[in-house]
């Protein structure tokens, strides 16, 4: 009979608040390992300002598992705003046809603050208006696009027409 080889070193996925990726925060990583004689382990992980989704922080584990890692991956919890795509953000405008047909520009909702989006003339329902620098932290440093994709309901009038009754 072989002996079962202890496993040592564990990995968990956390999901982070949007704005959590920007200012930071502080978690409790709890490991219930029932293999562990001393019962549970609880690590306290200070995620920095700025952390891109993806990035992996690795705590050494003590006591029983001494040598052992728990490395935690944060990444962006489901928001009802934005969709996340590596370290940009999608969202949604809605505006009029006459908006679309005339352009200009719109206040959006980004991530920390209200930005000002400005249009081109005939933009077509479903295109982007990318702005630079407004997404999530980037792992080497910067900060990702906020994409607004533009919807609208183009204006339709039937009207009778001359010829017939």
């Amino acid at each position: 009979v072989r002996p079962t080889r202890i496993q040592k070193s564990l990995a968990q996925d956390v999901h982070l608040r949007l704005d959590d990726f920007l200012r930071g925060t502080r978690l409790d990583v709890r490991v219930q390992d029932p293999a562990n004689p001393d019962g549970a382990e609880t690590y306290s992980l200070e995620i920095p300002p700025k952390t891109a989704p993806g990035d992996r922080f690795r705590i050494a584990r003590e006591g029983y598992f001494h040598g052992g890692l728990v490395t935690v991956r944060v990444k962006a919890r489901p928001d009802p705003r934005f969709k996340v795509r590596g370290s940009d953000l999608r969202c949604d405008l809605r505006i009029s046809s006459d908006r679309a047909a005339k352009g200009g520009s719109e206040n959006v909702r980004g991530l920390n603050s209200s930005l000002r989006v400005t249009m081109p003339p005939g933009i077509g329902r479903g295109e982007e208006v990318r702005i630079p620098g407004e997404g999530l932290p980037k792992t080497r440093g910067g900060r990702g696009d906020l994409l607004v994709r533009v919807d609208y309901r183009p204006e339709v009038r039937i009207t009778r027409s001359s010829g017939t009754r």
